[in-house]
């Protein structure tokens, strides 16, 4: 059995500009085939981990490996490259909303690919039936519901059969069931297809019922805490079990450090 990692990140730092880091000297490793479930609040540097996988930003420094392959940002044919194998799944979807749904789908195999138009139609259709949506293929954007639209961007982003699914937010602004329903083609897909999986997410319950392994992160790119899903919510670390457990008191505090109330309001102590 193969226990190379597909997706190693290697004592990354990255900071948008010189007065703010976002991830600071941070190593993991995805396993190859698995769910992998990276968790934590808003402004972790969660989707910037996904932007630097996907080469859109080059580290301050360390490395991104991407199946054996240092990811190099200035290098455009392994980046055309590399992405010829990984889909996409951004948050709200990012769908064309000029497009049908079919063309939608039928987007990055007319992109990325010389195959002709009766074999695409075949694809789209196979794709759509997967998702639950073939019989949507002839509607517009504008005529699907917010969890349609995210199941026909995710029939997209496996259009050509990627061996990296990566997942921004898939269960942001879905219903219960459009949830379950996004949850359960995430795991059936990885299963299915082999396909490695990373899902950023903050939603706990979902990930935890599909995920194999689980990484925890806080402000600063900083990793609280990483394993199976059992093992994070067994923890007894404080801030894991407060994240998990979703507790209000705890290491993570309500208000933004400030000075003392009365020094704003000119009272004296």
């Amino acid at each position: 059995m193969d226990t190379t990692p597909f997706i190693e990140i290697d004592r990354v730092t990255f900071g948008y500009d010189s007065s703010r880091t976002i991830l600071k000297d941070l190593s993991l490793k995805f396993p190859r085939g698995k769910v992998s479930a990276i968790l934590g609040g808003s402004g972790c540097g969660k989707t910037t981990l996904l932007r630097l996988i996907g080469g859109v930003h080059r580290p301050n420094s360390g490395r991104v490996v991407f199946d054996g392959e240092v990811v190099d940002t200035r290098d455009r044919a392994q980046l055309y490259r590399l992405r010829r194998r990984l889909g996409m799944l951004f948050q709200f979807g990012a769908l064309f909303t000029d497009l049908s749904v079919f063309d939608n789908v039928a987007f990055p195999l007319r992109e990325h690919t010389q195959l002709p138009e009766a074999m695409i139609r075949d694809i789209v259709l196979m794709k759509l039936n997967a998702v639950g949506l073939r019989g949507a293929a002839g509607l517009r954007i504008s005529e699907v519901s917010g969890g349609m639209a995210r199941r026909i961007a995710l029939a997209r982003a496996i259009a050509l059969d990627p061996e990296l699914i990566m997942y921004d937010e898939p269960f942001a602004g879905l219903d219960l069931i459009s949830m379950g329903v996004a949850a359960k083609l995430i795991r059936t897909l990885n299963d299915v297809t082999g396909a490695t999986s990373l899902v950023i997410s903050h939603d706990v319950p979902e990930c935890m019922a599909i995920a194999d392994f689980v990484v925890l992160m806080a402000a600063g790119g900083r990793v609280v805490a990483q394993g199976t899903p059992k093992d994070l919510m067994d923890s007894m670390d404080p801030e894991t079990r407060q994240f998990v457990r979703g507790e209000p008191d705890g290491p993570v505090k309500f208000h933004y450090p400030a000075p003392e109330i009365a020094a704003d309001f000119g009272v004296a102590p």
